[in-house]
């Protein structure tokens, strides 16, 4: 029955293309067997990845990697801290504002850390953790 169908509906476009002979040697009664076990490549996974921000150019990478959707990023801002207290806002500011743009979450905890996750994940909030506000630049 499903052959029949099949018949009536290369007949229909045989005719309306006017190839038969090209169709049939084409697209006859043989086939292709498809390898299943080939290498699908990477599967898509969630990675949690660190990062370090020694200064303002640091967060790119992070940045970067939370666009595409599927990072976790745990950034240590010590050194950026140590460094230059209003370059670390700056780049506070950033990753605050790429993290609404993805619909994602970020939160500091301890004094070194901020975590900042995709839309599909969400922050466990204790005393330990403080929600990022962002602040104006100066």
């Amino acid at each position: 029955m499903v052959r029949d169908i099949f018949l009536k509906v290369k007949e229909k476009i045989l005719r309306t293309v006017g190839r038969d002979s090209d169709f049939d040697e084409d697209f006859g009664e043989d086939y292709v067997e498809i390898d299943t076990n080939l290498d699908k490549g990477p599967k898509a996974k969630v990675m949690v990845r660190p990062f370090f921000i020694e200064d303002f150019a640091d967060i790119k990478p992070a940045l970067d990697a939370l666009r595409e959707g599927t990072t976790i990023a745990l950034i240590n801002i010590r050194p950026l801290r140590e460094k230059d207290i209003i370059e670390l806002k700056r780049a506070v500011n950033k990753l605050k504002k790429t993290c609404d743009a993805i619909d994602g979450d970020i939160a500091g905890f301890g004094e070194d850390w901020i975590v900042v996750t995709p839309s599909f994940a969400q922050i466990y909030r204790t005393t330990q953790t403080e929600t990022i506000e962002e602040t104006p630049e100066q």
